[in-house]
């Protein structure tokens, strides 16, 4: 049997089950998932590997009208990702009525790959509404097969796999068959600090928030990482730190439990907060962040 590599990329709108489709697809934690839309704001890769075939998936931001330039960062790369596909999993949910994007889904519309559409959520969902959903995006989607799945779940993964090795092209590895992501450790560190921000934070917080590592040490028995927590406006930074210094504690506490258990060795985390004015809107300060 010929080897087949290709890159899946997982598109949608925001907050529809992309990073945990993305997680259950590649069997590893790989993008943060919070309930807040626009969680994900890289493109981030996973590679799957078997003697026979490497997928690469790509989760990406959830598409939006931008209102910041990080937002248009964000949105080339979605745009890249469906550039660069052999296979677009178009994932929407039970409901969505219309996705909020209409060059992204004219883009998948026109796609010159084959196009999976992933109705998510079922299991929150009745049969009539699911129905309902299938012709709707059968109709819109005309080229795509569609069916429903719950991420969450790992309700009819199974078939999507199965899907998905259908249309990957014949083609050796492009990554290290060892390899499970493109991204540093530095990244998975810093997203898992992101992730406890927007789970504990409320309203605009999480989205002016950018956590950057700037020290990663390893010892024998022990990780040593300091991070910087950077936010727009002196009055974030002191809801970050919260009273007494109980919300940077809650953050870093629960941060340092999942790290360890994904680096599996014993971490010392040290936090502090920075402000750094309208990163979001700037070109320059988009670009030192990695943007």
């Amino acid at each position: 049997m010929a080897h087949k590599s290709g890159f899946v990329s997982i598109v949608g709108s925001p907050n529809v089950g992309k990073s945990t489709l993305m997680n259950q697809l590649v069997g590893e934690k790989l993008s943060i998932v919070t309930s807040k839309a626009q969680t994900t704001r890289h493109r981030i890769m996973g590679i799957v590997n078997t003697e026979d075939h490497q997928i690469v998936f790509s989760d990406t931001p959830g598409v939006v009208n931008s209102a910041y330039k990080l937002h248009d960062n964000m949105m080339d790369y979605v745009n890249t990702s469906i550039k660069d596909a052999d296979v677009i999993i178009f994932v929407t949910d039970t409901k969505e009525t219309e996705m909020n994007h209409k060059e992204t889904l004219e883009r998948i519309q026109n796609a010159k790959v084959p196009v999976i559409c992933l109705i998510n959520k079922m299991d929150l969902s009745d049969q009539n509404n699911v129905a309902e959903k299938l012709a709707y995006w059968q109709e819109r989607l005309p080229q795509a097969n569609v069916f429903p799945i719950s991420a969450l779940h790992g309700f009819s993964i199974d078939g999507v796999w199965e899907e998905i090795l259908l249309h990957i092209p014949e083609s050796p590895p492009y990554f290290d068959k060892d390899a499970i992501t493109d991204r540093p450790m530095r990244f998975f560190i810093s997203e898992m600090i992101r992730e406890k921000i927007f789970i504990h934070c409320k309203k605009e917080i999480p989205y002016a928030t950018q956590v950057e590592i700037e020290e990663y040490k390893e010892e024998a028995d022990i990780t040593r990482i300091r991070a910087i927590i950077i936010v727009e406006r002196n009055s974030q930074k002191g809801i970050i730190i919260g009273k007494g210094g109980d919300m940077l504690k809650r953050i870093g506490r629960e941060s340092r439990i999942e790290m360890e258990k994904f680096i599996e060795k014993k971490v010392f985390l040290e936090t502090f907060v920075k402000v750094d004015k309208d990163w979001r809107g700037s070109d320059q300060k988009l670009k030192k962040y990695g943007y």
